[in-house]
């Protein structure tokens, strides 16, 4: 009769090892203490397992000559509350995950091995490879292969694998924590060195499952990595970090005043009512990137109550604006903006509009937008009471 896994009790425990001297990577400090986007290597690791709930302690491995700086200049210095320990590294990797392993406490019940120089891993894969091994006592991360994979001897081709049955290892690992000690001691007796801790339990002959990983949890290991997940942490921080925001204004139509329209004066027989110069088009770009921000609207930064705004021009407001786009740490992406309006046409204009507001942004033109519609005749506008505008933009966080 088969046996039923009945799963671990305890805690679990990551095991980070970050133990290598980094010699292939070409640069005397190890690979885990470079800069990647800001941070170390190491840094990026660590605050995966601190987002997970899943992960009660980190047993930080590390070169011995290393453990000081990595206490002050990455687990205090950015304020990780799991590592628990921070140990010395061995020989090889094997090593560094035994002197680990010997560090857990007794309460431990899971355990999840995952490379120090993988810091892209997802917290998601983190936790489905957890969740599994609770299920099964070990789970590791991997992707099938892509390419076509040849067995080679003496430089000739001896077969063509099938690729469906084949999977790229990565980590997180997540083991039985008896299975691991198991597989570790084994291992240790035999003289036998693995390239993962899946080989290890393997030769015992327990089941590893498999859940999927993801193609960009890479393993740094020479200068191009880096240069890649340099690359793939600023899409991820940009594309987290995106910010987008509308903005909508009317004004009615009145003799005796200048019509401005995204800065520029148009000539026409009637201007825009309003306590400023009644730019709709720059007050509804106004209102679309204060939204963006989360800092209210146009009314509340330039009151009709306040005579400082009385007659203020549309590009003044827009300036200020803009420099609370900058001050909150964002730039601007695009802007889109449509104006509805009966009359007059302004695509004589349309250009000289752009760079006004782009002057006061002080952003690239081709970043801007103005496009213009008539209401055919319906409503406020199409009777040529008022003007209405609105906007779009899109912002990222700056980088400088």
């Amino acid at each position: 009769m088969d046996v039923v896994y009945t799963g671990p009790k305890g805690a679990v425990a990551a095991i980070i090892p970050a133990g290598g001297s980094g010699q292939r990577f070409g640069r005397s400090q190890p690979k885990q203490f470079i800069d990647l986007a800001g941070w170390p290597v190491l840094a990026h690791t660590l605050a995966r397992f601190d987002q997970t709930t899943l992960v009660d302690r980190v047993i930080l491995v590390v070169p011995a000559d290393f453990r000081d700086e990595a206490r002050s200049q990455i687990v205090n210095r950015y304020g990780f509350q799991k590592v628990q320990r921070i140990v010395a590294g061995g020989r090889s990797r094997q090593e560094s995950v035994y002197n680990g392993f010997l560090a857990l406490d007794d309460d431990v019940g899971l355990v999840a091995v995952h490379d120090g120089v993988r810091p892209l891993v997802r917290v998601s894969t983190i936790e489905a490879a957890i969740e599994s091994a609770r299920e099964y006592g070990a789970a590791i991360a991997a992707v099938p292969v892509r390419d076509t994979l040849k067995q080679v001897s003496d430089h000739a081709i001896r077969a063509t694998l099938d690729r469906r049955q084949v999977w790229q290892a990565q980590t997180p690992q997540v083991f039985d924590r008896l299975w691991l000690a198991e597989a570790l001691a084994e291992a240790r007796r035999d003289g036998f060195t693995g390239t993962d801790e899946s080989v290890l339990v393997e030769r015992l002959g327990r089941p590893v499952h498999v859940v999927p990983g993801e193609a960009d949890n890479i393993k740094i290991t020479t200068p191009e990595d880096l240069v890649f997940a340099e690359a793939l942490v600023k899409f991820d921080s940009e594309e987290r970090g995106m910010r987008m925001g509308m903005g909508y204004d009317v004004h009615a139509l009145t003799p005796n005043r200048k019509l401005m329209l995204g800065g520029v004066e148009i000539p026409f027989e009637k201007g825009l009512a309003g306590h400023s110069d009644a730019d709709v088009l720059i007050h509804a770009l106004c209102d679309a990137l204060l939204g963006a921000i989360g800092q209210g609207d146009i009314g509340h930064h330039f009151p009709d109550t306040d005579p400082r705004w009385a007659g203020a021009p549309g590009v003044t407001l827009l300036g200020l604006v803009g420099e609370m786009v900058r001050q909150a740490g964002y730039k601007l992406v695009n802007a889109d903006m449509i104006l509805m309006a009966q009359r007059p046409r302004i695509k004589d204009y349309r250009q000289t509009m752009i760079e006004a507001m782009a002057g006061a942004l002080d952003t690239d033109p081709a970043l801007l937008n103005v496009k213009a519609t008539t209401t055919e005749g319906l409503g406020p506008v199409g009777r040529e009471e008022g003007m209405a505008a609105m906007a779009s933009v899109l912002l990222l966080p700056r980088r400088d």
